[in-house]
């Protein structure tokens, strides 16, 4: 069997090869949906009682972690105060927007709307990056936004 399957969608042919080799958009909207409703739940109880799970890297170094300040901004997310969402943790705001994003995309897919497909110089270039590069390099974010925001 060809791996360049086919069928046809509103009277055109379209690709059914998803983007990613073995990648399914419905295991990605699983995923999605457990992240925003474990958000949506911990931003919830915030707002209505005011406790929060302690960090434990805060606790141990004084530091804030890469994820201290998410609960505060779900929270402000709930009384539409963006700003402030912003301003209690950036990254998390960025990777919030990418990941809703993915998600807008993914279900227009599951629902028989077009795929989303990047470009195939950069889906070839980012097929070749090995997983474990993928890690260090968000690990390495990770570390110089840690120390960024408690060194500045």
């Amino acid at each position: 069997m060809s791996r360049r399957a086919t069928e046809e969608h509103n009277g055109r042919v379209v690709s059914t090869v998803p983007a990613v080799s073995g990648f399914r958009p419905e295991t990605g909207l699983k995923w999605i949906a457990g992240l925003f409703a474990y958000g949506l739940g911990l931003s919830a109880l915030y707002a209505t009682t005011g406790f929060g799970l302690p960090c434990p890297f805060r606790a141990i170094t004084g530091w804030d972690c890469p994820l201290c300040g998410g609960t505060r901004m779900g929270s402000a997310l709930l009384h539409l105060e963006i700003g402030a969402a912003f301003a209690f943790n950036p990254l998390a705001m960025v990777a919030l927007v990418v990941v809703a994003s993915l998600g807008v995309a993914w279900t227009v897919q599951v629902v028989g709307g077009p795929g989303l497909r990047l470009p195939t110089r950069i889906r070839k270039w980012s097929a070749s990056v090995r997983p474990t590069s993928w890690l260090l390099a968000a690990a390495a974010v990770l570390l110089v936004y840690t120390l960024l925001r408690n060194v500045l």
